[in-house]
């Protein structure tokens, strides 16, 4: 039997094809050394070196002919849809071909290169194509918009620029990051900017590139948060967290490569392949999930068999109001995976309805600088925490990962810089939450400022604990609490109320959609006001009954007894990742605004 060192030099030696006998040797050598470094992660030992693609690469191997994505293409006369489709096999070899290519043009290890493509066959090739010859990814959601498009690119100080038209047209426009974009490539018409077209960096020879394996630490991407509580930060993701990610997802939910999911946030649908799942895009719109038709997600679970599902809780929500109204279930879903929010109590009942007897709903917690800490799934929700939810108790969150340390620190807005036991609460005492693991990103890219409030410094020297900027607490069986953010908790005279628990009391009214509580005032002497969004949009509700009911509910409870002010708001602001977290901080501006009104 060859040694692979033998197997490599000859195929570099012989005319290259992936049908040819020493390229199947290569590959399974390959695969069996990718393996090896997997069992070497998993049992603990520090690997050699990492790669997304590496991952990706050795399920092409294992499994060629399987499909990898499946896209929706066309629709005909009646409406019905078509699909387009890579296998695994057909992946990998794109991803080469683009490879190639990129490295032709100059992008290549350490090449800090934006990605702005929307869904498609070619956005899952690109990305890995760039993760396989060791280009920074920079991610930056263009929802956030414009200004703060600008400001995150003019900190990631990119090299290169991939993009469709319309992200090019903004980018010369606005001249984000002209002083540093040297590399643009367009996927579709190329105006007057110049540089490359996507298509033509496809070589059509897919000679098989070297997967190179990075060093853990070394950065592989850029992810840039949703800002939904402040500037956008780029999180700096090494690619020892990458592929830390994809084995603990495969962990928590103990997925196979029989899945097939329907992934409704593109990012997500990155791991799935990365596991050998099949990852079906549904039509529809990623940047707005709570519009997402539910016709057309039933289409794409029920054309493709899907046995998983991921959705934002926004995007439940619509599905499952859906489903009541229709009765519709889907029969095939055992899992369905849904973050971004913390999970609504009713939502997850009336999503049940849909499902099989058998399916199960997993909340996992995190933060995109890190990812997961914690999962929980519906049954346990729905059988035993939602009655401590619905009577101030917070969101259970769950158990955190077995891979991950977690504790709950005093709440200040200050910087800590070292790690000390003294910062850590008691069981049940309501803090900070923070982590330290594998998952756990270092630093903001370019923002010491942003990094000094948010990471502390082990005690050891070397690890790094995260400040979620989120507060919670354990309870006696250590599962983690999640109570509301800490920038929007409102500090009165009596002393501080946290979002979350006290939500929880008025979210309970039947005609209530969901409450908002904010502080109106100066920090420390704060008036509490709940922000209500009802069930119906209907203007001849007696609003006035409906706050005198919130009142009785408020005066049941020692937290919430002293908040006497409700003002009703047609729809709340939403953060445009997972349109499930509320715009507090807007809704503070508005509240203060009609009180002033009211005053006057």
């Amino acid at each position: 039997m060859e040694t692979e060192e033998k197997v490599l030099q000859s195929a570099q030696n012989e005319p290259s094809t992936r049908s040819n006998k020493n390229a199947q040797s290569v590959n399974a050598v390959k695969a069996e050394k990718l393996a090896q470094e997997g069992a070497s992660a998993q049992s603990g030992a520090a690997p050699k070196g990492v790669n997304m693609a590496a991952l990706l690469h050795e399920k092409a191997v294992i499994m060629p002919f399987k499909k990898a994505i499946v896209f929706p293409c066309d629709r005909d006369n009646f409406q019905r849809v078509s699909y387009t489709w890579f296998t695994f096999k057909q992946l990998d070899e794109e991803i080469d071909r683009f490879a190639r290519g990129l490295l032709k043009i100059g992008i290549k290890r350490g090449t800090r290169t934006v990605l702005m493509l929307k869904p498609s066959l070619e956005f899952f090739a690109v990305t890995f194509a760039l993760f396989k010859i060791g280009a920074v990814v920079v991610f930056v959601d263009p929802g956030i918009g414009i200004p703060n498009l600008g400001k995150c690119l003019a900190e990631a100080q990119p090299e290169a620029f991939i993009g469709i038209t319309k992200a090019h047209i903004a980018r010369v426009l606005f001249r984000w990051a002209s002083e540093t974009i040297k590399i643009s490539v367009t996927l579709g018409p190329k105006l007057f900017w110049g540089g490359h077209k996507l298509e033509k960096l496809r070589i059509e020879n897919a000679e098989p590139v070297p997967v190179e394996l990075f060093p853990p630490d070394e950065m592989g991407a850029i992810f840039f948060t949703s800002g939904s509580t402040g500037v956008s930060k780029g999180a700096v993701y090494t690619h020892g967290i990458l592929t830390s990610q994809v084995r603990f997802i495969q962990e928590t939910y103990n997925f196979t490569h029989d899945d097939i999911d329907v992934a409704t946030f593109p990012l997500f649908a990155l791991f799935d392949v990365c596991l050998g799942m099949t990852c079906v895009v549904p039509d529809m719109d990623a940047t707005k999930p709570a519009q997402a038709d539910p016709v057309k997600l039933m289409e794409a679970i029920e054309n493709n068999a899907a046995t998983v599902m991921f959705g934002s809780p926004a995007l439940v929500n619509t599905l499952s109001r859906w489903g009541s109204k229709t009765g519709r279930k889907i029969v095939s879903v055992k899992k369905v995976i849904s973050c971004g929010a913390p999970a609504r109590n009713d939502v997850l009942e009336r999503f049940h309805q849909m499902l099989p007897n058998d399916a199960e709903i997993f909340t996992p917690y995190g933060a995109t600088e890190a990812l997961p800490v914690s999962s929980i799934g519906s049954r346990e929700i729905l059988g035993e925490t939602r009655k401590i939810t619905s009577i101030g108790g917070g969101t259970c969150v769950g158990l955190p990962n077995e891979h991950v340390t977690v504790k709950i620190i005093k709440i200040t807005d200050d910087p800590i810089e070292n790690w000390t036991e003294s910062l850590i609460l008691k069981t049940g005492e309501i803090g900070e939450i923070a982590v330290k693991g594998p998952i756990v990103t270092r630093e903001y890219y370019k923002r010491p400022e942003a990094t000094k409030l948010a990471k502390i410094t082990d005690m050891d020297k070397t690890s790094i604990w995260h400040r979620m900027g989120d507060l919670g607490r354990f309870d006696e069986k250590g599962r983690l609490w999640f109570c509301g953010r800490k920038a929007h908790r409102v500090t009165t005279l009596k002393g501080a109320l946290f979002t979350i628990p006290c939500e929880a009391i008025f979210n309970e009214h039947p005609k209530v959609f969901r409450t908002a509580l904010v502080g109106v005032g100066n920090p420390g002497e704060q008036n509490p006001v709940i922000c209500v969004e009802l069930e119906s949009k209907n203007n001849s509700i007696d609003f006035s009954k409906i706050k005198a009911e919130l009142l009785e509910l408020g005066a049941k409870f020692e937290h919430t007894k002293d908040i006497k002010t409700f003002l009703l708001h047609d729809a709340f602001p939403v953060d445009i990742r997972h349109n499930a977290k509320i715009g507090r901080e807007k809704l503070a501006i508005w509240a203060t605004e009609q009180l002033k009104k009211t005053n006057n």
